[in-house]
């Protein structure tokens, strides 16, 4: 399906061939799993047909039928919780296999889009700090805040757009399996896009603290 869709790219990814002087550092895309998750919702679909189905079955025991009749009750909402559960398993999965993101040495491209695609172009001059999220199973996001008047619609950029961040949308390189070494990558691209040498991971700031300038990742 997305062969099909973006067989006409120059590059992989890409809207346009890279100019001169410029080349890819990175290119990855989302996990599925952890897409479906966090944006899609799914565990807390899943949670709420499971209270669904033993509110069902606790209705059926205190009317006085027995477990079998009460089970037997509640077995409707198995099929649409089936439906719905994997109906955004494959939105995930759609979601993530039509996603490339691209660093460069000159900017990231973030190529979205399931049904219409889409290219971001966001230039490591216009990034002015990243915040980095991990997640148990090692994945992780990487937020970028932008500067400028310029923005991007939350609505345009989502899934791939920082949670609860309306009015200053900010773009999010989300479910990477290689977070940390994705996280050093565009380190080092902001920092030579601004002149200065990248700080040891060690040395970032804490979490929700602000980064005054380009080149810094801030745990979040």
């Amino acid at each position: 399906m997305s062969g099909m869709e973006h067989d006409f790219e120059p590059v992989r990814g890409l809207p346009e061939a890279l100019p001169a002087g410029e080349h890819i550092v990175w290119q990855g895309a989302p996990r599925w799993q952890r897409l479906a998750i966090d944006a899609l919702h799914v565990r807390k679909v899943a949670v709420y047909f499971a209270l669904l189905l033993a509110w069902r079955v606790a209705d059926g025991l205190a009317a006085g039928g027995g477990a079998g009749a009460a089970l037997a009750a509640a077995a409707w909402t198995l099929p649409l919780a089936a439906v719905a559960i994997g109906l955004l398993l494959l939105i995930g999965w759609l979601m993530a296999r039509t996603t490339v993101y691209t660093l460069t040495n000159r900017r990231i491209v973030m190529r979205v889009g399931v049904v219409l695609g889409i290219a971001f172009n966001l230039p490591l001059a216009r990034i002015a700090s990243a915040a980095l999220r991990r997640h148990r199973d090692g994945s992780g996001d990487i937020m970028l805040a932008l500067s400028g008047p310029d923005r991007i619609a939350y609505l345009h950029l989502w899934p791939h757009a920082r949670p609860w961040f309306v009015r200053q949308p900010q773009p999010m390189l989300r479910a990477l399996a290689d977070v940390d070494r994705v996280a050093r990558l565009v380190a080092d691209a902001l920092a030579a896009s601004a002149g200065q040498p990248r700080p040891a991971l060690a040395e970032m700031p804490v979490a929700g603290r602000p980064v005054p300038a380009a080149g810094k990742i801030v745990t979040a």
